[in-house]
Parts: C-alpha cells; sequence; structure tokens
C-alpha cells in the first residue's frame, strides 16, 4: 500500500521538533534479567509507559492535532482507553473539544484518565470494533474530527518519534522488542528504522493480529481476547503499517496471559515500574524465554504503557 512510501524517515524527522513542546522525552533503565531470577543479560527498557497520559499514544494525537486542520466540533477517537486518553490530552492542550468511544473491556484506570482530561466519554460495546463503529458514525454526524488510533498516516507518524528517541538513546542496539496491537507504533518504529536494527512483535496469544496477517500476507481479522484485550486487541492490524511491518519487521512472538500477567508483577516488584498488560507485553517474551537472544545480542525493550493499577497485579 502506498503509506509505505509516506511514512518516511524524512516526514517524522521533520514531525519530532514540532511535537517536541508537548511530550516527554522518557527515560532509559538498563536491567540485569538475573535481578528477574532469569540468566545474566543486560536489557534496556525505554520507559515510555512514562509518557503524558500514561502512555506512547500522545505522540500520534499531538502529530494529527497539529498536522490537520480541527473543526468546530473538535476531535472524536475510538479506543481500547490509552489513544482515548491521549487524544483527550491533546484536545486539552491545544484548547478542543473532544468526544471518546471505548468499549465495555476498557479498565477504570484508563476511563479515569480520560474524564480528567476533560472529553466526553462514551462507553459502549464489547470490544473496540464496536467502539469504532460508534465513533465513525458520531464523525459523520458531527463533523468532528476522526483521529485513528491506527491505520492513520500523522498517527504512525507520531509513533515515529519514539524511533527516532530510542536510536538517540541507545544508537548500539541491535534488537528492539515492541509490543503490538493494531500496528500504530511498531508501524511508526519500523519505518524510522527502516531495517537498521532488528525489530521483533510481541503480541497476546488471545490476540494475533499481525501474526495472523503475516501467515496471510495481508490483514486479516483475528480474535480479540485475552488480559491485553483493551490495548492490544483490535481485529486486525491496520492497512497503513502492514507494508512496512512485511518489509521492517523480523517476526511476531507470541506470549501467554501468563507470561503478560508475570511481566507485570516483575516490572513492579523488582524495579517498581507500573505497567499495564499491553505494556509489558514486550518485556514479557525475554523472561518468559520466548525470545532467546543471542550471544552479544544488544537487546532494548519497549514498555509502552502503564494506565493500570498495580494493587491488581
Amino acid at each position: 500500500m502506498a503509506a509505505s512510501n509516506t511514512i518516511t524517515r524524512e516526514r517524522i524527522a521533520a514531525m519530532e521538533p514540532r511535537i517536541r513542546p508537548y511530550i516527554r522525552h522518557t527515560p532509559v533503565l538498563r536491567v540485569d534479567m538475573a535481578d528477574f531470577d532469569r540468566p545474566q543479560l543486560a536489557v534496556d527498557l525505554k520507559l515510555e509507559c512514562l509518557q503524558h497520559s500514561g502512555s506512547f499514544k500522545a505522540r500520534g494525537a499531538f502529530t494529527n492535532l497539529l498536522e490537520r486542520p480541527v473543526p468546530k466540533a473538535g476531535v472524536v477517537a475510538a479506543s481500547g482507553g490509552n489513544h482515548g486518553a491521549a487524544v483527550a490530552y491533546a484536545a486539552m492542550r491545544l484548547g478542543h473539544k473532544a468526544t471518546i468511544f471505548v468499549p465495555e473491556v476498557s479498565p477504570p484506570a484508563k476511563l479515569d484518565r480520560i474524564r480528567s482530561y476533560g472529553a466526553e466519554l462514551v462507553v459502549g460495546g464489547a470490544r473496540y470494533a464496536e467502539a469504532l463503529a460508534a465513533s465513525e458514525a458520531f464523525a459523520e454526524k458531527s463533523g468532528a474530527l476522526q483521529i485513528h488510533a491506527f491505520n492513520q498516516e500523522e498517527t504512525l507518524v507520531g509513533q515515529g518519534t519514539l524511533g527516532l528517541e530510542i536510536e538517540a538513546d541507545l544508537a548500539d542496539i541491535d534488537t528492539l522488542l515492541v509490543a503490538v496491537g493494531g500496528g500504530g507504533l511498531i508501524g511508526g518504529i519500523a519505518a524510522w528504522f527502516a531495517g537498521r536494527i532488528r525489530i521483533v512483535a510481541v503480541e497476546p496469544e488471545g490476540a494475533p493480529t499481525l501474526h495472523r496477517a503475516f501467515e496471510a500476507g495481508h490483514p486479516v481479522d483475528a480474535p480479540a481476547e485475552g488480559i491485553a484485550a483493551d490495548s492490544l486487541a483490535p481485529k486486525r492490524v491496520g492497512e497503513m503499517m502492514f507494508p512496512i511491518a512485511e518489509a521492517f519487521v523480523e517476526r511476531s512472538i507470541l506470549v501467554s496471559d501468563d507470561d503478560i500477567i508475570a511481566a507485570q508483577k516483575a516490572l513492579w516488584n523488582r524495579v517498581r515500574i507500573i505497567s499495564e498488560p499491553g505494556g509489558a507485553a514486550a518485556f514479557a517474551a525475554i523472561l518468559s524465554g520466548r525470545y532467546a537472544p543471542e550471544p552479544g545480542e544488544r537487546i532494548a525493550v519497549l514498555v509502552c504503557g502503564a494506565n493500570a493499577n498495580p494493587a491488581t497485579f
């Protein structure tokens, strides 16, 4: 699809200074896997969970609102929670009205965050796809600007600025592990690196969207279940990101709900990092051994979301 030719390093680099006043340069923490009762291995954690609104999604939200004309009706988004929180936050900062549609699986921590930014929140439907349909109907009726969570050029470009930041922080890494739902994050990051490092996707077994797309050769419907269903379980990956993933993502690794829960607990208990299930999924791949590094491999893991209550895990 043509989007693979429009989501470029040049476009990402040009966008980064535009959104920089509104986003944080998030920190990197180097850990030793021996601290997690695994064989000794240095791993760099990019803590995008400390971004405004609690996830990487703020990058794409600000890119959309700064690049596209916003009508008087404001903006509308469908989300499992994090994209909605990011759009609500960006709209609040830039003085626009926001209406956010979320499914019933969205956790209270995410709903509270969306409300805290002053957005109108509509909860309905069992899964993300139903919230998306409701948001599209609202956009058509109201004239509000639809901001898609992953299948939108500006969203991909904005998430790509995280790739730029990771390269600035970790110039010598060989491999980056990234969680995947709709694919906006890994699509943007892969477009930035453009094959210069190994990028590995990590997905829940209950929502193998990119895994199924790789098998089929194009985006297809996949199950939308599991503990990370609020953030990593759309029906399928985005059409715009898939050519980028085919070109620059090495493979997809599946992790179980138990793997994700163990990763959440380990990050909290050993290094006091709060992560939601989707945010911990990439770390679950290395903690569980489902990703086995080669000798001497320099590995970074993206911890991408923190909208969770640690008392629940």
